[in-house]
């Protein structure tokens, strides 16, 4: 939730849009998660631009160019958006990480962080070479939702990163997070995996595959 919308009547508009797109799941897990108790299903996909369905910004037109953000973007969306205070974007950029997203008059509409070396998720190890990248943490800002944005980003990649030698767009999705989901599947990725990670107290990291497809 944007740090800007934090009142009880916010709140109650926030779970109220949870539960409309099937994120109440999703919501109660995060709140499990603060205790102590993080219990993650989540799938693997694959996506390429050959077997991609061209997706376009819907409604009112706005900017729909999408370009790298700096340091001073990532700082505003770090101060927009609460859960992200012990994220370190400095730390994922010296790593190699990249933040794009678009601007629409000169305000952030939306941003992702794309990953172009191996990585741990939740203490499991996945491998990328030099044709693929990792798709993480993509948001949309409560204002510009509703417009096909997330979809459109993650089309336009495709083309940005092809001149890179670039194929493969791996992404992580957690299982209940039904929004997400509906966008991987819009895009037509392919599913490689359903895993499930437990972290109890922050302490003790169990990961299992559930199913691979």
């Amino acid at each position: 939730m944007e740090n800007n919308k934090r009142g009880i009547i916010d709140r109650i508009k926030w779970i109220y849009k949870l539960s409309k797109h099937g994120l109440f799941m999703q919501g109660l897990r995060n709140n499990l998660a603060k205790i102590g108790i993080d219990i993650m299903p989540y799938y693997y996909f694959i996506s390429t631009k050959d077997t991609a369905v061209l997706q376009k910004i819907r409604g009112e037109k706005i900017n729909s160019t999408v370009t790298v953000f700096d340091e001073s973007d990532l700082e505003l969306i770090k101060a927009s958006i609460s859960g992200l205070d012990q994220k370190d974007f400095h730390e994922d950029l010296k790593n190699g990480d990249i933040c794009m997203g678009i601007k629409h008059n000169n305000e952030i509409v939306a941003y992702s962080m794309i990953k172009n070396k191996p990585f741990y998720f939740r203490k499991r190890y996945f491998h990328l070479s030099e044709k693929d990248i990792y798709i993480h943490s993509l948001y949309t800002f409560d204002k510009y939702r509703g417009k096909n944005i997330s979809p459109y980003m993650k089309y336009e990649r495709y083309g940005l990163f092809e001149k890179q030698g670039v194929i493969y767009h791996h992404a992580i999705t957690e299982y209940f997070n039904k929004s997400a989901l509906r966008i991987q599947y819009k895009l037509k990725a392919k599913t490689v995996a359903l895993y499930l990670s437990v972290i109890l107290f922050k302490k003790w990291t169990f990961n299992y595959t559930l199913k691979k497809y």
